[in-house]
C-alpha cells in the first residue's frame, strides 16, 4: 500500500550480493551527467548579487559545495580543477554578498547566510591552493561575537539553519575538511554555554520535565532541521567542552528526546501525535535526521541502545524513505539513502550499501521521475540534483559516506 508522502518500496531485501550496476566504473558517468545538468541549470552570475538568495541550503552556493566534494573524490581527478574552478566562479559571488549584508545575524547563519558561505569559500580555496583561504576564515571567526549574546535572534537563537548550532556545525566541517580549529576553546566553551543556558531558561519557562528545550518561531521543533536533536548534536560534537554539570543536562535532555519516538519515528514538533498514513520520514522533520543525533551518542559512549534505535531508524526509511518530495536531502530519497550509509559506517553490514545502492537506483527509474514532486530549486544542495550527486559519490566510497555539512564521525 502506497502513503501519501512515499512510493511503495517493492525492493527486495539484502540476500546477500551488492548490486552489479553500481560499481564505481559504473557511477562516475552518471554523476558526471547529472552534474553537467545542474550546471545548465543553476544560475551562475558572475559580478551581480541577484540569485544570493537561499545561501548553502537551496541556493546556488550549495552547488559550490557539492563541486567541491566531488572534486575531494579520487575517482574524480579528470574533473577537479575544473570542478573547483567553476566552484569558485560561484562562491566568490555569494563572498561578495555576504561581505555587504546589512543584517549581521544572517552573516552568521549557517546554512542560509554568511557563517556557511566564508566555510566554503575557506575549503574550496584552501583545495585550489590560495593562500587566500585565510581570509573567508578570519571573517567567519569574528562572527562568534554575533551569536554569543544568549538572545541575538528573536525567532530562536539556537537552532541549525542560522543559529548558535549552525554556526558550531560550520566550525566542525572546517575542522574535518582544513585540520584547522578556527575557534578558541575559550569561544566554543562561550558558545556552548549560552546554548544550554537558552535551553534551560526555555525549559524553566515552559514548565518542562527535562533540563533543555529550544524553539524556533514559537514551535518547539524535534528534527534536525530548526530542532532539538541537531543542537544535542552539536553539543555532543563539542562534549570535552562542557563543564560536567551542563554534559549531563545534554544526555539527560536526550534520553527525554528518545523516550517521544511512536513506532521508529518523532514527529516534527513536541507533543505531537503522529498520524502514521501522513508522517514525516524525512531529514528535515522525523527519524531520518534525528539518526544522527543517536549516530553521535552511539560513538562518545558505545552504549548499545543508541544504536539500537539507529537502526530502527533505518528500518522505518527501508519502509517509507522513497518520497515523493523529489530527490534531495532534507526531504527527498538521497536524505532517506544517507541513512543507511550512516548506518553502514557504524557498523561495517553491507545490507546497508545495498539498501543505498537501491534507493539511488529507484532516483533513476520511470515511476520516480513521472510520480516525484517538481522541485523549484532543481539544482540545490537540499532540495534538489546537487544533493544527490553527494549521495552517489559517496555510494563509491562508503567507508567515507557523510552527509552533506553535517557529520557525526568528528
Amino acid at each position: 500500500m502506497e502513503t501519501k508522502r512515499c512510493f511503495a518500496n517493492r525492493f527486495d531485501d539484502y540476500k546477500g550480493a551488492l548490486l552489479d550496476g553500481h560499481s564505481k566504473e559504473a557511477l562516475v558517468p552518471l554523476i558526471v551527467a547529472k552534474i553537467e545538468k545542474i550546471l545548465k541549470k543553476v544560475p551562475i552570475a558572475t559580478e551581480t548579487s541577484d540569485c544570493c538568495d537561499g545561501g548553502l541550503y537551496d541556493g546556488p552556493a550549495g552547488v559550490a559545495y557539492m563541486l567541491y566534494y566531488v572534486s575531494e573524490c579520487p575517482r574524480f581527478i579528470s574533473y577537479k580543477e575544473s570542478y573547483l574552478k567553476l566552484a569558485k566562479q560561484i562562491i566568490d559571488v555569494y563572498v561578495r554578498y555576504v561581505d555587504n549584508e546589512s543584517d549581521v545575524n544572517m552573516r552568521a547563519a549557517f546554512l542560509l547566510g554568511g557563517a556557511g558561505i566564508y566555510a566554503v569559500a575557506a575549503m574550496i580555496y584552501k583545495a585550489m591552493g590560495l593562500a587566500d583561504f585565510v581570509k573567508p576564515l578570519t571573517k567567519f571567526r569574528n562572527l562568534w561575537e554575533v551569536c554569543a549574546p544568549i538572545t541575538f535572534l528573536e525567532c530562536g537563537s539556537d537552532e541549525l539553519f542560522v543559529g548558535r548550532a549552525g554556526y558550531l556545525c560550520a566550525a566542525l566541517v572546517l575542522k574535518q575538511k582544513l585540520g584547522i580549529e578556527v575557534l578558541s576553546p575559550d569561544q566554543i566553551k562561550a558558545i556552548c554555554q549560552t546554548i544550554t543556558e537558552s535551553g534551560m531558561q526555555y525549559a524553566k519557562k515552559k514548565r518542562k520535565p527535562f533540563p533543555l528545550m529550544y524553539s524556533y518561531y514559537g514551535t518547539e521543533y524535534l528534527g534536525a532541521a530548526h530542532g532539538l536533536s541537531s543542537i544535542l548534536q552539536m553539543l555532543l560534537s563539542y562534549n570535552e567542552y562542557l563543564p560536567a554539570v551542563d554534559r549531563e543536562l545534554v544526555w539527560q535532555s536526550m534520553d527525554f528526546l528518545m523516550n517521544q519516538e511512536q513506532n521508529c519515528n518523532w514527529p516534527a514538533e513536541l507533543g505531537e501525535i503522529i498520524q502514521r498514513e501522513n508522517e514525516l520520514v524525512h531529514w528535515c522533520h522525523g527519524a531520518p535526521g534525528i539518526t544522527y543525533l543517536f549516530a553521535k551518542a552511539y560513538l562518545i559512549n558505545k552504549k548499545p541502545r543508541y544504536l539500537d534505535t539507529c537502526v530502527r531508524c533505518g528500518e522505518l526509511a527501508w519502509q517509507k524513505g522513497l518520497l515523493k518530495k523529489g530527490p534531495g536531502i532534507c526531504h527527498g530519497v538521497a536524505g532517506s539513502g544517507y541513512v543507511f550509509l550512516l548506518l553502514y559506517r557504524l557498523t561495517g553490514n553491507t545490507k546497508y550499501v545495498y539498501r543505498a545502492q537501491r534507493f539511488a537506483e529507484f532516483l533513476f527509474s520511470d515511476e520516480f521521475k513521472t510520480g516525484s514532486n517538481n522541485v523549484e530549486s532543481i539544482y540545490s544542495l537540499f532540495e534538489g540534483l546537487s544533493g544527490t550527486v553527494c549521495f552517489l559519490v559517496d555510494l563509491i566510497q562508503p567507508e567515507k559516506a557523510e552527509f552533506p555539512l553535517f557529520s557525526v564521525f568528528v
